[in-house]
């Protein structure tokens, strides 16, 4: 989380600014301020600013409230919710993991815009029925249109934006390809990011009468965003249908606990002096019951090798992080780096010991699978 300050809870998630935010508030409370002066000249000393301060807080509670209503469609489905954050370009819910359906996606992707189109109701009701004057009213009328926008904004179809989101969920459910979808609505989103920037850079140069430095900014920001989110479909595509016994090394470092040292020296030494230097131990039904390093070798005289069985120098397989042979590579993937680890044990259906799975197995299996179509 660099650069992201945490300030509390909201429903037992994790609520983040980023530094980038207070920026943003800055310039919002200016920019408001400014024109609450301009409108309303009998506003006296730093109330027009007060006010713009407190108009860009209710801006940035209407973008929180766009992320809890994403959040909270995760929820119902059981995805956990590891953090919201707020930021330069607005917010961010980082869920656990994707719905499991096309459905499921697109309850999520719908849920922000459509808490800003009720707020641009709330907000719109209030000022035709609360007896409102002056800058109050302005402020009600600015943050209902703002709400509007927001959602509005969002329902544009390319990724990262939520329209991206719900484009994705169609086509999901028309190809039945949760990777083709990613990769689709990316390559929407790649398009609206270079005619954004050409928008802004255009601007900028007082070519184009449409766009603004925010225009290029924004345009940076959704390409980058649309770039990241094609290669992973990508790598998704490549990946389906593969197993986690697909991506297990060939030459598994595995050995038998009742092994003795001398066989296991010379195997792991001798026949294989540079591939290894930690062992997964299996009894002898297959079953894992520990690892051994190599260099546990020197804890025993070599006169005392031939004698002595692996199971005198293992260690407990209890760190060890395990998964089915046939559980699919992407849930391997995210495993593997939700605990941060470089590898981890696969088990057979049988429940003995398959073999070892290393990032870089993965990594490898990558670079000989052919391209997803």
């Amino acid at each position: 989380m660099n650069g992201n300050l945490r300030v509390g809870n909201l429903f037992g998630i994790p609520f983040y600014v980023n530094v980038s935010w207070f920026l943003v508030l800055a310039l919002v409370t200016w920019q408001y301020g400014s024109g609450l002066a301009a409108a309303f000249p009998a506003l006296g000393g730093s109330l027009p600013w007060v006010l713009g301060l407190g108009t860009a807080l209710m801006l940035f509670a209407s973008v929180l409230a766009h992320e809890l209503g994403h959040s909270a469609a995760a929820l119902r489905q059981g995805i956990g919710v590891n953090s919201i954050t707020l930021f330069l370009f607005g917010g961010l819910a980082a869920l656990e993991k994707e719905s499991e359906t096309p459905k499921g996606a697109f309850q999520v992707a719908i849920a922000g815009p459509l808490v800003s189109f009720a707020l641009f109701g709330l907000f719109f009701v209030a000022g035709l029925v609360l007896p409102l004057s002056g800058p109050l009213a302005g402020i009600v009328t600015l943050l209902a249109y703002i709400n509007l926008a927001l959602g509005a904004f969002n329902l544009i179809p390319g990724l990262p934006l939520d329209g991206g989101n719900v484009l994705k969920s169609l086509v999901w459910k028309i190809t039945g390809q949760p990777h083709k979808g990613l990769v689709f609505a990316s390559r929407v989103g790649q398009v609206l990011g270079w005619t954004a920037i050409a928008l802004g850079v255009g601007s900028v140069l007082g070519i184009s009468p449409v766009g603004s430095i925010w225009t290029l900014l924004i345009g940076l920001f959704l390409l980058q965003n649309a770039n990241r989110t094609a290669q992973f479909g990508t790598v998704q595509g490549r990946l389906a249908g593969l197993t986690a016994k697909d991506a297990m090394a060939q030459d598994s470092p595995v050995v038998e606990v009742n092994t003795s040292l001398r066989e296991f020296a010379d195997n792991a030494l001798l026949a294989a002096p540079s591939a290894w230097r930690k062992f997964l131990v299996a009894d002898e039904t297959g079953l894992l019951v520990g690892t051994v390093l190599v260099d546990a070798l020197k804890q025993v005289p070599r006169e005392q090798w031939a004698d002595t069985t692996v199971a005198a120098i293992m260690e407990s397989a209890g760190d060890i992080v395990t998964v089915g042979a046939e559980q699919p590579l992407m849930e391997v993937i995210k495993t593997l780096e939700t605990r941060k680890i470089q590898a981890l044990a696969v088990i057979g259906n049988d429940g003995s010991l398959a073999g070892l799975l290393e990032k870089t197995s993965i990594q490898a299996l990558l670079q000989r699978s052919p391209q997803a179509a």
